[in-house]
């Protein structure tokens, strides 16, 4: 399928043109700003789909509401009509077409325009757009999360009138992905579709996350970015870091034993962490009442014992970087772990809580 795309190089264009490019089924046709309008035409019959994104929100000259928003949205389908044949066809309205503003009465002109053409007959899809953030988005225009990703990311201010102000939001991705669909599954007539999920947040809680994303990179504790909000949220943060800060240090604790590194922490699901140790090296040998921890050899041969405190019974495991383990330790077990190769031995150490020095839940205690 030709889709022909209007508006390509802007935010939700970029990331359109990019997601067809990945499907074999759809070939994506760009139409931008700057390109020749008596063109359009050509493309119009070479193509079997529209996507029409191109418009305007903050012109200098209010008359361009009218010529970017309507009249072209009109001339399209003009277009379409002279084709004499059905080209489906996507609208990427607003639902600032609910206000009696210059941006919104040029939107709900040019739905106008796509509902007559509906009413004929040939498939159109009409959605009303909230606000839309990711990946690409233009800073400090008129995505107030584009502009705090950015200014958080690179060190500079932001500015925050009221905390309190409702957003409503869609992610670029999911956007995205309900073109796709709605491009595969046309029908005849007019359909109103909406982006699905639709998040409803504040100002202050927006730029609250951000900043907490910002601070996991000195503390180490990472936020809930696995799914919904959050997830893309953090996703559309790291995507405005500079070049410069794509990596960051961590601190090292070093002693005769070998290293040990600290790499990620999490509120509720422990910690992350790496050490290494020499040929014939011994770390541990302490008990824990309540804490547990899986060991990881990377590298290496490592020999793992273990002694239950109240029976003396013992236990001995082997685990080598050539043959992936996980080793746990158990609670009221002493235990200790022996560099017994021949090369430095790398272990990643995952605990099932942060380390806490006032109450560490570490008792020293000999296994052999």
């Amino acid at each position: 399928m030709r889709v022909l795309i209007t508006g390509a190089g802007g935010f939700v264009g970029k990331n359109l043109v990019v997601r067809l490019q990945e499907l074999e089924a759809f070939e994506p046709i760009a139409f931008g700003r700057g390109d020749d309008v008596d063109g359009l035409r050509e493309q119009v019959r070479r193509v079997d789909a529209i996507v029409h994104l191109a418009g305007v929100n903050r012109p200098a000259d209010e008359a361009m509401f009218s010529a970017a928003n309507a009249e072209l949205t009109c001339l399209l389908c003009e277009m379409i009509r002279a084709e004499g044949r059905e080209v489906p066809f996507l609208f990427a309205s607003s639902i600032q077409a609910e206000c009696d503003n210059p941006y919104g009465r040029s939107k709900r002109a040019g739905e106008r325009h796509v509902t007559a053409l509906a009413d004929e007959g040939n498939p159109t899809i009409i959605y009303r757009l909230p606000n839309i953030f990711g990946k690409w988005c233009r800073p400090n225009y008129n995505s107030v999360v584009a502009t705090f990703c950015h200014n958080i990311a690179t060190g500079l201010p932001i500015r925050i009138d009221d905390p309190d102000a409702e957003v409503r939001l869609v992610y670029i991705d999911d956007v995205v992905s309900e073109f796709v669909t709605a491009l595969r599954e046309t029908a005849k007539g007019l359909e109103w579709r909406s982006i699905e999920p639709e998040y409803a947040t504040t100002v202050g809680t927006i730029a609250e996350r951000i900043r907490a994303f910002a601070r996991s990179r000195e503390t180490l504790v990472s936020e809930p970015v696995g799914v919904g909000f959050d997830r893309a949220l953090y996703a559309t943060f790291i995507s405005y870091l500079p070049t410069d800060s794509f990596a960051y240090g961590l601190p090292k604790h070093a002693d005769p034993r070998g290293v040990f590194v600290e790499v990620l922490k999490t509120r509720d699901t422990g910690q992350f962490s790496y050490f290494t140790a020499g040929p014939g090296v011994t770390r541990g040998g302490h008990y824990h009442h309540t804490k547990t921890e899986k060991f990881l050899v990377l590298r290496g041969n490592a020999r793992f014992r273990f002694r239950n405190i109240q029976t003396d019974e013992h236990v001995e495991l082997h685990a080598s970087g050539d043959c992936p383990m996980i080793v746990e330790t158990i609670p009221g077990w002493s235990h200790d772990i022996t560099n017994v190769g021949t090369e430095e031995m790398v272990v990643m150490l995952w605990a099932n809580e942060i380390f806490d020095r006032e109450r560490p839940d570490t008792v020293a205690s000999r296994v052999a």
